[in-house]
């Protein structure tokens, strides 16, 4: 068993060592909770969870990736108290949907159509509206720039089954931009380049 440190040293350690990830663990907090306030309560969370159970942290190792596990692990104890999450294991199941869905837009010559027009919100948007599991995984890689062996280990799971979520969760996000490039009349309802955008 790791022995307890005492509580000065603790302290000076957590601030030298964990502080630093204040920003990103916040920004994912409140990729988890979609709430300001609720992210903001997840986060001092963390930091208490942190500071509990530090003598399990083995200084030299990656403190970002070991706090962003506690993070979403606090997360799922909330939710399950709240009875508010709703975690899909059978999500991978639709994969050959996505690969159709991938095809199409392929087929329907409107790969670069998002280079060229603002997307940035309809993004977002797209993200923020993920199911669980995806949700978390999309954030961790694309957005925390995370490695797939990392991501892996915050959540606890085999690092094939992150490579299948992130696929479905990239196609999900691109059949919403898709319907936004509709609703901007940028395709037409057959997914063909429409009026507002130039050939």
């Amino acid at each position: 068993m790791t022995e307890r440190k005492p509580t000065g040293q603790v302290a000076e350690e957590v601030e030298r060592i964990a502080l630093p990830f204040l920003g990103d663990v916040s920004r994912f907090a409140l990729s988890l909770t979609r709430d300001e306030s609720e992210a903001d309560d997840l986060v001092q969370e963390t930091f208490v969870r942190a500071m509990r159970g530090w003598h399990t942290f083995e200084v030299g190792t990656d403190a970002r990736r070991w706090l962003f596990t506690i993070c979403r692990n606090a997360f799922l104890r909330s939710r399950e108290r709240s009875h508010r999450l709703v975690l899909s294991e059978e999500g991978d199941l639709d994969a050959m949907q996505a690969v159709l869905g991938h095809v199409y837009a392929t087929r329907a010559g409107i790969g670069d159509l998002f280079d060229r027009i603002d997307v940035g919100p309809a993004i977002r948007k797209a993200i923020d509206g993920l199911p669980e599991p995806h949700h978390s995984i999309l954030v961790l890689i694309d957005v925390e720039e995370m490695k797939y062996a990392d991501a892996a280990e915050v959540l606890g799971i085999p690092v094939g089954t992150v490579r299948s979520r992130l696929f479905r969760a990239r196609r999900l996000v691109q059949e919403e931009l898709i319907e936004h490039a509709r609703d901007a009349h940028l395709l037409d309802g057959n997914g063909g380049r429409g009026a507002g955008e130039g050939g």
